[in-house]
């Protein structure tokens, strides 16, 4: 006698935020942020995390959206309080320092938070010049000589412009005469830079909680913004203020100056520039077509005359396109961008 198969189970439906465990919880917010906003946040996990959300992800039934705004409240509230277990840079830290001397957990501490790169060389030629500068303009001449002669050409030449000029022709002489530099002399300088410098530029660049959660709400489609933004007020006006404050909007680019303005205009898809506009308020759209030429502006309003209607979600998408593009070309230093604040500018 044939038997049907034994029906699969159910899938599990959790009805509060108490119903749900660690993985669980993940599953959830990895399902809500989907494929686009939660594929670094997978390329981080090790084999046996991805198996453990994937296996509760598998067997979540329909998750409410009241539920999901609940949960990102609590994880943007767990990232701002130090009463949850949150593990940080400070947390590892003082974990390592029970178990490791402390010179070691130096080390340890300065490969995880310093910039990238293979070896101190390396990392220093991703300090940002300014920084780097500063720092060496108070060590002996034949220091910054051998430091500058052991990073990269063009970031020597970006450190030494702003060294002050007596001292960076004294450098730059020193490095013409400069012979082969002892192991031991190379090691010790590799190790003060390594103790002194970039442990605690490390412990100046910790970035804030608010300022994490406003890069993942400028990810954000506009309702889903919206809706968390909402949901957080509620909860915690304070946090909410700030995220909104240390936020990059659509919006902000309107405070461009003109030259910034033309740059990213030259670098913008023009089919996605035309959808950004079909959805921008009449200032910002005013603003944008003021930095083009007469013939550019004319066919950017007939491209959008001629459009139709845009689904908002396309909108979005063009605009967070905008904005991301802004901030790489200020990353580049290409450009420069502000929330109108003032000193309080944000620099990419």
């Amino acid at each position: 006698m044939i038997r049907e198969p034994a029906a699969a189970p159910a899938p599990y439906s959790p009805e509060s935020i108490g119903d749900l465990q660690g993985a669980e919880r993940a599953a959830v917010l990895l399902l809500a942020l989907g494929q686009e906003h939660g594929q670094q946040i997978w390329q981080q996990l090790d084999d046996e995390e991805v198996r453990l959300i994937s296996v509760a992800m598998a067997k979540l039934g329909k998750i409410k959206s009241e539920l999901i705004e609940k949960l990102m409240v609590e994880f943007v509230l767990d990232m701002g309080h130090a009463g949850a277990v949150v593990g940080n840079f400070d947390s590892t830290e003082r974990l390592l320092q029970q178990f490791l001397p402390g010179d070691r957990v130096n080390v340890i501490m300065e490969e995880i938070r310093g910039p990238a790169g293979r070896n101190m060389w390396e990392k220093l030629s991703n300090v940002q010049e300014q920084v780097l500068a500063n720092y060496l303009k108070n060590e002996y001449p034949q220091t910054i000589a051998v430091v500058l002669s052991k990073i990269k050409p063009e970031h020597t030449a970006r450190v030494l412009a702003i060294l002050p000029e007596d001292l960076a022709l004294e450098v730059v002489n020193r490095m013409l005469r400069m012979e082969s530099v002892q192991k031991e002399i190379l090691e010790g300088l590799e190790q003060t830079l390594r103790l002194e410098f970039m442990s605690n530029l490390a412990k100046t660049q910790r970035r804030d909680a608010h300022e994490q959660m406003a890069d993942i709400f400028n990810n954000f489609d506009r309702q889903t913004e919206s809706r968390f933004m909402t949901s957080l007020e509620e909860h915690n006006r304070d946090a909410a203020e700030q995220i909104k404050t240390l936020m990059f909007t659509f919006e902000d680019l309107a405070q461009l100056d003109n030259a910034a303005a033309q740059t990213l205009l030259r670098h913008v898809d023009k089919d996605k520039l035309a959808i950004a506009m079909k959805g921008a308020n009449e200032t910002l759209r005013e603003f944008f077509l003021s930095n083009m030429s007469s013939r550019a502006a004319t066919m950017l309003r007939d491209d959008m005359e001629v459009m139709g209607p845009v689904r908002l979600r396309d909108v979005d998408d063009a605009q967070s396109q905008m904005v991301n593009l802004a901030k790489d070309l200020a990353a580049k230093g290409e450009i420069m961008i502000s929330k109108n604040r003032g000193d309080e500018e944000l620099i990419y």
